[in-house]
């Protein structure tokens, strides 16, 4: 079966990734466009050969037998467009963070569950294969109880966060807006639009839930936050130490350091040294082998398995709807204790 996927919202990150990678696998055809920019749809439907092209994605949903839509609008408008594409029929890739508040995100789970289809939350890193070999390790006990958890994320975002024009996407067809990274009414900051990834590693492999948060942050020139130090107190009693920053040199890569403290020992990820391992009390060390460049981020790897759940080769979904939606209710915590200074509860 070829999944027939429309694509909503047809600016950088969708022109750089989801569509060229879709079209590029043999299992997907990009049926259809929408954005509301028209003369934005004319260049990308020139550009790639799609015909099929809407300034509204609800006639899109009626005109076209669509398998997936992967939602690539603005922050704020995720949900807009995910909850009727579910209603649709249709399974929904929404980029990250899922929504921009708790309500948003369960009213995307409960629909999804409604029609049966999947949501997928395109975070790169939890669909690479170590992740779910440690996810399995903290599973299988491997450090026991967890009790105590640290997630460094760091990333060379200075200038978008800053509202400046990215540096490295002056030669894309589109360039990331200002309006959605750097607006602190529309949900720019750091927290939304990179810890979200973070997070989700976090929820994924520890199994865990944060049940009340507490930051502090530092703010760019345009008042989005630049740096995050937050806590939380998850699911049994483990604490959670969370940081962010975004103003990495540019000739470095990603930051992502995470550490997961048990009652039997410690497991220890880290992207920029390649690295994944267990340590124990009782000496019996685990390495799990990350081939080089594996660290790496592979924006490819979700719309690739997101096209084998549309062409229902695949149910494996390691970044879902649920997932997605713990995400962005602690998120949401988290911004309200920058405002108000205080702990504030996960999911209220």
């Amino acid at each position: 079966m070829v999944a027939r996927i429309g694509v909503v919202g047809t600016g950088w990150w969708a022109t750089t990734t989801h569509i060229p990678v879709a079209i590029a696998n043999p299992r997907a055809e990009v049926a259809a466009i929408a954005d509301l920019d028209a003369s934005r749809l004319d260049a990308v439907s020139k550009r790639f050969g799609i015909k099929a092209k809407y300034t509204d994605f609800r006639r899109m949903l009626t005109e076209q037998e669509l398998d997936g839509v992967v939602v690539a609008t603005p922050h704020t408008e995720h949900a807009r467009v995910a909850i009727p594409s579910l209603e649709s029929g249709c399974h929904a890739l929404v980029e990250k963070p899922m929504a921009t508040s708790g309500s948003d995100a369960r009213a995307i789970v409960r629909a999804a569950s409604a029609a049966e289809k999947q949501v997928m939350v395109p975070c790169g890193w939890n669909f690479c294969y170590y992740t779910k070999k440690a996810a399995d390790l903290v599973a299988d006990g491997a450090i026991g109880e967890v009790r105590h958890i640290v997630c460094l994320m760091a990333a060379a975002l200075g200038d978008l966060f800053a509202g400046e024009p990215m540096l490295e996407t002056e030669d894309h067809m589109f360039r990331p807006p200002s309006s959605t990274w750097a607006d602190p009414k529309r949900a720019g900051g750091f927290g939304w639009g990179q810890m979200s990834h973070s997070l989700a590693w976090v929820v994924r492999v520890s199994g865990m839930r944060p049940e009340s948060a507490f930051c502090l942050a530092s703010k760019s020139p345009t008042g989005v936050d630049y740096f995050d130090a937050a806590s939380a107190r998850m699911t049994g009693g483990a604490t959670l130490s969370l940081s962010g920053a975004s103003t990495v040199p540019k000739h470095c890569g990603y930051q992502l350091d995470i550490r997961l403290y048990g009652s039997e020992g410690m497991l220890l990820f880290d992207v920029e040294r390649e690295r994944l391992e267990v340590r124990r009390h009782d000496g019996a060390d685990r390495v799990v082998d990350i081939a080089p460049g594996d660290g790496a981020y592979d924006g490819t790897l979700p719309i690739g398995r997101f096209i084998e759940i549309c062409a229902g080769e695949s149910s494996a979904n390691e970044s879902d709807g649920e997932n997605g939606a713990i995400v962005v209710e602690t998120l949401e915590a988290i911004y309200r204790s920058m405002e108000s200074g205080e702990l504030e509860p996960v999911g209220a």
